[in-house]
């Protein structure tokens, strides 16, 4: 490959008086800042906005928002296409494969102009975007059961060299350029409102109730199936979900806000494809990769929050006692430790957090934490890639419960435990697992939940975790502008 042509770009912290110029507003609360700016383009196709949402935990810290990309990658029915201003092409090489040689390519010789000291900023420039549960089908043979009923692609990632970072622990903000613009024209051109009539116009709100594609009976049916498989050995764990869906009118970003604002996690994002919007709250990270350094962070065994701190601490302390959700954790942890030696450095993969407690305003999770070194000559896009989708919402062996999921669940996941993700021109990459995600397309709205399925699971007891899952989604958009 043709080595690429230096490419310059300009990180510029930017002043109150820009600020204000920016929200409209010479008087302003800085925590709203971030968000008040993203909304002038959250009507722009392509615009991504990476978001911790106030979230304590310590992932964390910086917020980024990226518009504008000078190329994209998109897959869908099988085809991967590679587009810019002049068109759109199909190209042979599969999605990450694509994203790398495309568009990551373009970024490689990046040299940075900057007064401040950004080494511990993260992307800056670079890739970044959405990858489904279904862009799996691109790296692995599995059966196409389920119905597939979205417009919105398997995988949509943009070549992004503009971007606006929040350092939520200082609240600095840069502004990174391309064009050697020290302030964000394009932001500035941009309306608060969507002025193309389209359904993003108006108050969100819902048009119907959500409904499940899988009925109680229906659900625990799929249960005693997989402890039939499981039984026969055929695997040792399956992710089981349902989908909920419901008709909704109006801006899928006012819904966002109220989600965001209600649940704080960490991996939070909003992004809008062509064909639809993805407003993710995801507590979960997939991969990280920093300074060659691989983490990742699987759940699982979750508990209901409660407001009476006497139960709600039993609810904590029955989770990290329990067994079964201690042997699940242990299962994916074991399926991870594989996936990612397969890029590191041998003897580097460690566990140096095994059945932590993490708490958020819905449930408490438990979590593990996984680490490496990334072997020198593997990018972090080929180390994503290998490991997708991620094994704490697959089950293990990672291709049988695949196969498993595809028989029972009535329709596929897309967006749905996949993932968000960057990869800054410096080659450091966060992503995140896309639970509590909801994916909006012609005006109607899917959320999921799901669990894994062990052999000691009772059908009862793991059909209400689904609904613990989606007690901050589903109760919080139905009350929306009632």
């Amino acid at each position: 490959m043709t080595t690429a042509a230096s490419l310059q770009v300009c990180v510029t912290q930017l002043s109150d008086a820009t600020l204000s110029k920016l929200v409209h507003s010479e008087s302003f609360e800085r925590s709203q800042v971030f968000n008040t700016i993203f909304k002038r383009i959250a009507h722009h196709p392509w615009s991504l906005l990476l978001d911790t949402s106030g979230s304590q935990q310590s992932d964390g810290r910086y917020n980024i928002m990226a518009f504008a990309p000078s190329l994209t990658v998109t897959a869908t029915k099988g085809n991967v296409y590679l587009s810019d201003e002049n068109g759109t092409q199909c190209v042979p090489e599969t999605p990450f494969e694509a994203t790398r040689k495309y568009l990551h390519s373009k970024v490689v010789n990046t040299n940075v102009i900057s007064e401040q000291n950004i080494d511990d900023l993260p992307f800056i420039i670079g890739v970044a975007g959405m990858a489904g549960y279904d862009a799996g089908r691109f790296y692995e043979a599995l059966p196409s059961v389920a119905k597939d009923d979205y417009e919105t692609p398997d995988f949509a990632v943009g070549l992004y060299l503009y971007s606006i970072i929040e350092d939520t622990q200082t609240g600095t903000f840069y502004y990174c350029s391309c064009d050697g613009s020290n302030y964000p024209h394009f932001i500035e051109k941009s309306s608060d409102r969507n002025s193309n009539g389209n359904q993003d116009s108006g108050l969100f709100k819902l048009t119907s109730p959500f409904s499940s594609n899988l009925s109680k009976p229906q659900y625990t049916e799929c249960i005693d199936k997989i402890h039939h498989y499981l039984k026969a050995g055929d695997c040792y764990q399956v992710n089981m979900a349902q989908r909920f869906s419901a008709r909704f009118e109006g801006d899928v970003w006012e819904a966002y806000c109220e989600l965001r604002n209600q649940n704080s996690a960490p991996f939070s994002a909003f992004l809008r494809t062509p064909l639809g919007c993805v407003a993710s709250i995801s507590p979960e990270r997939f991969m990280r990769v920093k300074n060659g350094k691989v983490e990742t962070k699987p759940i699982k065994g979750t508990r209901p929050r409660y407001k009476d701190s006497v139960k709600d601490a039993q609810s904590a302390s029955s989770l990290l006692n329990a067994e079964k959700d201690r042997a699940e954790n242990l299962m994916i942890v074991d399926l991870l430790r594989n996936d990612i030696s397969k890029h590191c450095k041998a003897h580097s993969v460690e566990v140096p957090a095994l059945f932590a407690l993490e708490s958020y305003k819905a449930v408490h999770h438990l979590v593990s934490t996984v680490v490496g070194e990334l072997e020198e000559d593997t990018s972090p896009l080929t180390l994503l890639a290998s490991a997708f989708p991620g094994g704490s919402i697959t089950g293990a062996p990672k291709i049988r419960a695949m196969e498993v999921i595809d028989e029972l669940e009535p329709h596929r996941r897309n967006i749905y435990c996949g993932s968000i993700f960057y990869m800054g021109f410096r080659e450091d990459m966060d992503s995140s697992i896309c639970i509590r995600t909801v994916l909006a397309e012609n005006n109607t709205l899917h959320c999921w939940a799901g669990g894994g399925i062990v052999l000691d699971s009772n059908a009862d007891d793991e059909y209400q975790e689904t609904l613990d899952k989606v007690s901050k989604i589903v109760p919080v958009l139905t009350a929306l502008n009632k």
